[in-house]
């Protein structure tokens, strides 16, 4: 089980960064496709591609707090494992996403940032999840 500690602390205060910066690195990503200025659209990309690194560094910090104080419990029993099953695929692809981001500098193709935005939406919805089953562990339902 979770144990009240440091650790909780460190965990609750990590989670919150790579969430936000996640949330807004798609809103930024969307504006870039929606912008009409070749510019503008520049500077949302770049400022989405800023965020999700930024993201997937602090998620890093979130997953490691997370196993300290489950004491390795990769998968868990009841909210924990709802929570778990939301935070391994929110894991890989922010790390994915961010890798992605940063090894290929290019211009992409309009259906390279459709795809592109379609995978942060879906990692949107699955970090959110894992929010959610977060909270449900701190209020015990």
């Amino acid at each position: 089980m979770i144990e009240p500690s440091i650790w909780s602390k460190l965990h609750g205060a990590s989670t919150h960064f790579p969430i936000a910066l996640v949330l807004a690195s798609t809103l930024c990503d969307g504006l870039a496709l929606l912008g009409r200025n070749a510019e503008a659209s520049r500077s949302y990309r770049f400022a989405g591609t800023v965020m999700i690194v930024l993201g997937a560094i602090g998620s890093y910090g979130a997953v490691f707090t997370g196993l300290i104080m489950t004491r390795g419990q990769i998968w868990g029993n009841d909210t924990l494992l709802r929570h778990h099953q939301f935070v391994w695929p929110a894991f890989a692809l922010i790390t994915g996403l961010a890798t992605w981001r940063v090894v290929s500098r290019a211009e992409y193709s309009r259906r390279v940032t459709l795809i592109q935005l379609a995978l942060m939406l879906l990692t949107s919805a699955v970090v959110s999840g894992a929010g959610y089953w977060g909270g449900e562990l701190l209020t015990g339902n």
